[in-house]
Parts: structure tokens; C-alpha cells; sequence
């Protein structure tokens, strides 16, 4: 935002709308620290190096009800295909409770079925990174990795801030790059 703040002049025959553009990022869901980061000077109106002295006073006027609420399950299904080199496919279906991530409908699926939906992740700046399913490992070399679509489209969020709806199916197809 601030790149686009101070460059507006630049790239846009109107007036810059801070206001539309404040509103739209305040409007998502940020989850991840480095996402965070990244919006969080422009949405204080800071730089980067002064957004760490905003004073923020700690509240808590909510009751427990409204910090806790009852969960409902969902059903979400999830399947794992291969189609690059010894071919496999496997679906399931695990409940799990509302607003879950897909990492924690993919823990479910791996403790009920150990032996098919093992997976492996490691930690990133933006979040868990699924590095293999099944024993199946991505590979820079041989330019492959796991790539997660819902209704055949790439998600656009990772396994650990995406939030599966009910009855959506989601698909971990190793795919190349």
C-alpha cells in the first residue's frame, strides 16, 4: 500500500482513493504474520520502521459467549492424485469443525487413514508448506509439487489459512511447474 500510495501519480489517470483501497485491505482476513506486516504501517498510517510505536490499549469487553462460540461439524471431502509417475488416487471424507483449515482437515484425514494421507510440511514466512503427500515429495529439479483446487480451480490461500466450506471437496494433485 505504501508503494501504491506514493506512486499513485504514476499509474492511474484518476485521483488516488485511499479510502477504497484502506477498505479493501482492511476488508480481508489476514492469518499470516508476514501478510500482516505488509499491510499493518500502511493501515496505521506509518512507515515500516514506526508502525512498532502505535500504542494499542488491551481490552477484553466481551463476554465469554462471544469469544467462545459452539461449533458445528462440517463434512469435507479430500483427495490426493498423482498422475505424473506411478499414478494414484484416493478420496475420503472427514468432519471436522466449522471455519477448520484445510492443514486441519488434512490432519483428520491422516489420523483416520494413516497410511494413505500422511502428509509433510515445513514452516514458511507465509505459512505451512506441504512438502509431500502419501511419500510423494515436490521437487525443484524435476519442477513438481502438490497444487490444491477446490471445483478445479487453484485455491488461492495455503493449507493453513484456507477454510474448507461444508460439503466443498478439496484436490492435492501433484502437478508441474
Amino acid at each position: 500500500l505504501q508503494a501504491l500510495e506514493t506512486s499513485s501519480e504514476f499509474y492511474a489517470p484518476r485521483k488516488w482513493d485511499r479510502a477504497q483501497a484502506f477498505t479493501v485491505v482492511y476488508n480481508h482476513d489476514y492469518q499470516q504474520p508476514m501478510a500482516i506486516a505488509q499491510v499493518l504501517p500502511a493501515l496505521v498510517g506509518k512507515s515500516y520502521l514506526n508502525a512498532g510505536r502505535r500504542s494499542c490499549a488491551a481490552t477484553n469487553t466481551m463476554s465469554p459467549s462471544q469469544q467462545l462460540p459452539l461449533s458445528t461439524l462440517g463434512t469435507i471431502g479430500f483427495s490426493i492424485t498423482n498422475t505424473l509417475k506411478n499414478y494414484f488416487h484416493y478420496s475420503t471424507s472427514v468432519c471436522v469443525p466449522d471455519n477448520s483449515t484445510l492443514l486441519q482437515v488434512m490432519k483428520v484425514a491422516r489420523d483416520e487413514k494413516p497410511d494413505i494421507f500422511c502428509f509433510k510440511t515445513k514452516q514458511t514466512s507465509w505459512g505451512p508448506f506441504v512438502t509431500s503427500i502419501h511419500g510423494l515429495a515436490g521437487n525443484d529439479i524435476e519442477r513438481n509439487y502438490w497444487q490444491f483446487f477446490s471445483c478445479w480451480s487453484p485455491l488461492q490461500e495455503g493449507v493453513g489459512t484456507y477454510k474448507p466450506k461444508n460439503w466443498e471437496h478439496i484436490q492435492a494433485i501433484f502437478s508441474t511447474y
